[in-house]
């Protein structure tokens, strides 16, 4: 099978950890059978410096014509003081649009090899963290009107019911496939919008009777996620509390090197990065971890692909580097052997199996 991928390597530590993922997904087509052809698209600050804009529609076009796209890292302060609408985060937000991809998905998942990482009580951990967060990824406030009228600035939350319906659908059917508990997250004794969001998954769990709904505050589900985060299986909520929510959990599960996430909308052309940040002052420095970007990949290949074989192959090898005792700087330990970005690629690329 012939897969063509858009290769955004972006920005800071993104072009050498898109590299190591590149060199696993190069490896699993060659123990699968499978040919993976990369076209590579300039984003972000790059893409400022090369072309002015972070993300010309010629890039955009070469993203749409994939069929799906791997993302690194955008952004840095070298690119703080240019104008709001050419900042690389916007170029960001316009290939999501562009690619209609409304719903992010990151797992919060605590590899048992890491829970000594979490900062969490240890008897807390062991209740185990394994959960998803589906987040509404093109509605809300970052994609509402913005505006400053002397000093005055204003910025537009807004959802309609089919954006809504929409992104409670993928909750439901992802608590489907789980643990069936799936819990909606939003600030309805406050904003309108969530009153509206409220109405709307009630509405939908009369279709989805064999998921069981709850309802809770954002401020609530931030509490309760460090609390007692083994209560959750799948939540759902819109753009800027999923955002917030998701880094909060990623910070639980040991370190946000490790959590990768999907974008997908109503193809299988998705895009998956890591949820972390471009993290300049450690990029070129070969000490940036890759295993978020790595499963990345293999989320590619599960969901975009039908490839589930293949990603489980990537996860075991995720698994057996960490059995090794084998930690990147974000996430040693003491008695743990550290090694660099390559060197983590290279084993995990070793360790790739065909079971």
């Amino acid at each position: 099978m012939t897969k063509n991928i858009a290769v955004i390597r972006g920005d800071g530590i993104g072009p050498e950890i898109v590299a190591e993922a590149l060199k696993v997904l190069d490896k699993v087509g060659e123990l699968f059978g499978h040919t993976f052809c990369y076209t590579d698209v300039d984003m972000g600050g790059c893409a400022i410096d090369k072309y002015g804009d972070p993300l010309p529609e010629s890039e955009l076009q070469k993203c749409l014509s994939s069929d799906s796209v791997l993302l690194g890292a955008v952004g840095g302060e070298k690119w703080n003081n240019v104008p709001g609408d050419k900042r690389p985060e916007k170029g960001l937000l316009r290939l999501r649009a562009g690619m209609g991809v409304y719903s992010n998905n990151r797992p919060a998942k605590i590899w048992k090899q890491l829970s000594d990482a979490s900062p969490l009580k240890k008897e807390i951990v062991e209740k185990g963290i394994d959960f998803i967060i589906v987040r509404e990824l093109i509605g809300g406030i970052y994609f509402g009107e913005h505006k400053t009228e002397g000093d005055t600035a204003t910025d537009v939350l807004s959802y309609s019911e089919s954006e809504i319906e929409r992104i409670g659908r993928i909750g439901f059917e992802t608590a489907r496939k789980r643990n069936k508990k799936l819990c909606s997250v939003e600030k309805s004794n406050v904003l309108d919008s969530s009153r509206l969001w409220k109405k709307v998954m009630h509405r939908l769990a009369e279709e989805y009777t064999d998921v069981d709904l709850s309802d809770m505050l954002v401020d609530n589900c931030a509490m309760q996620l460090v609390k007692n985060p083994a209560q959750f299986d799948v939540i759902v909520t819109e753009n800027m509390f999923g955002d917030i929510l998701s880094d909060e959990a990623s910070m639980i599960t040991g370190s946000i090197g490790m959590i990768p996430s999907s974008s997908l909308g109503a193809t299988s052309c998705g895009l998956y990065e890591p949820i972390h940040g471009s993290a300049p002052d450690i990029a070129g420095k070969n000490i940036a971890n890759p295993i978020g970007t790595i499963l990345s990949a293999a989320m590619m290949l599960r969901y975009s692909f039908d490839m589930g074989e293949e990603a489980d192959a990537i996860e075991n090898a995720v698994s057996a580097f960490l059995d090794a005792g084998l930690r990147t700087a974000d996430i040693i330990s003491e008695g743990m052997t550290q090694v660099g970005c390559s060197e983590c690629g290279e084993f995990i690329v070793k360790n790739l199996k065909r079971e």
